[in-house]
């Protein structure tokens, strides 16, 4: 991939540093229960009812994270905003954070219960036997930002129609990657495996049946 730019004005995990604050838009599994909705209409409405299955595959469309990202960057880069930034693809969300904080050298301390989500992303993960924070998410983004932005990059996402929040932050890297789950603190590690491709192909097998 080549990207022609300005040499001030692109971002990197080199440019992240403990304290800025990590902002997740849409929230987990979005391309997981996009494609399910999707490839998997019938058994969808056979469980969970025809206006949900209708509701469902409408996440299939916000399978992007470019309105994210032009939309995070406006507000500012650097030191005036963003520093970095990660699609939530194989692996998803707790495969992004992982990933973006070993990428900038530093840990990184998540709270689960601020992670936005999705109309029908719970039901679909649910259904379908997956972890919707380790299944694969393109159209999820992960985006570090300084302190002092934070806020006003949520409320700009929030005028395009992009639900977001701020999860947590990036840390010195002895505190390590933590999630924090009603209140209590775990070690983040990488999925390794996405369920999402078991999953899709076991209901594969089902719809044939």
């Amino acid at each position: 991939m080549v990207g022609i730019g300005e040499k001030d004005e692109y971002v990197a995990p080199k440019f992240a540093k403990a304290g800025d604050k990590i902002i997740i838009t849409k929230g987990p599994a979005i391309e997981a229960t996009g494609i399910f909705a999707t490839m998997f209409p019938k058994l969808i409405k056979n469980k969970l009812g025809d206006e949900f299955a209708r509701k469902a595959e409408q996440v299939f469309y916000k399978m992007s994270v470019v309105e994210d990202a032009m939309t995070a960057i406006n507000v500012g880069v650097r030191e005036e905003g963003v520093t970095a930034m990660h699609d939530a693809t194989e692996c998803g969300i707790w495969g992004a954070l992982y990933e973006l904080a070993q990428a900038a050298g530093l840990g990184v301390r998540i709270e689960k219960e601020q992670i936005v989500l999705e109309s029908c992303v719970k039901e679909i993960c649910q259904y379908f036997g997956i972890d919707p924070y380790g299944s694969i998410s393109e159209g999820t983004l992960i985006i570090a930002c300084r302190e002092h932005k934070a806020q006003k990059i949520v409320e700009a996402l929030s005028q395009k129609g992009i639900c977001a929040s701020i999860a947590g932050e990036l840390t010195e890297p002895s505190e390590g990657m933590i999630v924090v789950e009603n209140g209590i603190e775990r070690k983040l590690e990488h999925p390794i495996v996405d369920p999402f491709w078991k999953a899709f192909y076991r209901a594969l097998d089902e719809n044939k049946a």
